[in-house]
């Protein structure tokens, strides 16, 4: 009798691009300052939107605001903004385009107060990534009393568009936690790439 094949996550669908992402990027731990602060944003331009979206979008992102490097970005001019406005690559919102450059100060302001974005990040999670074991997608929480302190504890840094649910998809993403379902096989790939990955 043929065995069936492991059931993996079944948010991306057929998409092959929403399946690469989910495959090779999803839930691996992630601890380049600039890389958080790249995913952090992005996932407040998703807050409305779905993320294949943004995931559609991400090089326009990545052109439009020079890689995520928040030293540049916290100099945008008023004209640059509005450059971005008439970009049909990105998002076009003001609110969150003008809340990026914000998150950009707030983000230098870190680097420079605590030493390291990523460790202010990790230590909400005690640097080590929190394996969970759900057995099914509709077990997954929306937001956890964590992502509800480092969601506070943004703001009170400076963030915008930074919720609990925002930073919760967040920590999904960037392998703070390990929320594949327990029968994808990338539930255990990540599991063993956390275990050689640590703050």
């Amino acid at each position: 009798m043929k065995s069936e094949a492991p059931q993996g996550c079944p948010w991306p669908g057929d998409d092959p691009l929403y399946r690469t992402y989910h495959d090779e990027e999803w839930g691996v731990p992630e601890f380049d300052d600039r890389a958080l602060f790249e995913k952090l944003v992005l996932d407040g331009f998703q807050a409305g939107l779905s993320w294949i979206t943004i995931l559609r979008k991400r090089e326009n992102f990545r052109e439009a605001f020079d890689g995520f490097e928040p030293a540049r970005i916290v100099r945008y001019t008023p004209a640059k903004v509005e450059k971005l406005l008439r970009n049909e690559g990105i998002i076009r919102h003001r609110g969150k385009i003008e809340a990026t450059i914000g998150n950009a100060r707030a983000w230098l302001e870190i680097m420079d107060r605590d030493g390291g974005f990523s460790g202010f990040i990790w230590d909400f999670v005690g640097g080590v990534p929190v394996q969970n074991a759900w057995p099914k997608m509709s077990a997954v929480p929306a937001e956890t009393d964590m992502s509800r302190k480092l969601s506070k504890a943004l703001k009170s840094a400076g963030f915008r568009f930074c919720g609990p649910t925002i930073v919760y998809a967040f920590a999904q993403a960037v392998g703070m936690v390990n929320d594949h379902i327990v029968t994808c096989p990338r539930h255990k790939d990540c599991a063993h790439i956390a275990q050689s990955r640590s703050r």
